[in-house]
């Protein structure tokens, strides 16, 4: 039986937390995944992979790519805009590559999902950004949304992000420790047969591989 939401683009944190739900935390949680004009939506397959191996159902893959304007401004999602290398945004407290309101977005229509379903808890991949900020992935952000979600009469909907003050390098010890297949996540911004290897989030997950001393499986153009 369902008993939680749990938000999984197919990238290498949310992966590692639906990991972490299902063997760490023996949840049996939904799944959802957006399609929202991203460039690189080949993160898509891995979260079906992931999904389909690890046997949660309902995975619900949320269309949003109509709504591509909503987003536009972001590097992420607009095609006049080129996806910056990770030193264009180390110290920039809100980068190109923030989509606007995404997680929020996100996550209500994944708390609209678990009220649906007869649940309370959803879970995001939220970590800590050492070198540049996002405010939807910090604990401030966590706990002022839900005080909103605590105001449902009947089902007050929890947003949890378990991983939100961890590293890079910590969720990859994580998931490695509960046999993640990395070569089966997929993070480059850029959305291209390999890997980039230097936009901000290739960048970090090299450095995590790195800082553990492990060999990331995904191919790379240039790091």
């Amino acid at each position: 039986m369902v008993d939680s939401v749990v938000i999984v683009s197919g990238g290498m944190d949310s992966v590692t937390l639906l990991y972490h739900l299902v063997q760490t935390e023996q949840r049996h949680p939904a799944v959802m995944t957006f399609r929202y004009g991203q460039k690189h939506d080949r993160e898509i397959a891995c979260a079906q992979y992931h999904a389909r191996l690890l046997g949660c159902e309902p995975h619900l893959i949320a269309d949003l790519a109509p709504l591509r304007a909503v987003f536009s401004g972001s590097a992420l999602v607009d095609a006049g805009i080129d996806v910056p290398d990770m030193d264009q945004v180390t110290g920039d407290p809100q980068p190109i590559t923030y989509v606007p309101n995404r997680n929020m977005i996100f996550l209500a229509l994944a708390a609209a999902f678990a009220e649906s379903l007869g649940t309370s808890a959803v879970y995001y991949g939220a970590q800590r950004h050492d070198l540049y900020g996002y405010w939807d992935t910090t604990p401030d952000f966590l706990e002022r949304l839900n005080q909103v979600y605590a105001l449902n009469r009947k089902t007050p909907v929890r947003i949890e992000a378990p991983f939100v003050q961890s590293s890079k390098a910590e969720l990859l010890r994580i998931g490695l420790a509960l046999g993640v297949d990395y070569g089966q996540t997929w993070s480059c911004y850029r959305g291209g047969e390999a890997a980039c290897g230097r936009c901000p989030t290739c960048a970090e997950r090299l450095q995590a591989f790195a800082e553990i001393g492990q060999t990331d499986p995904l191919p790379y153009e240039a790091h």
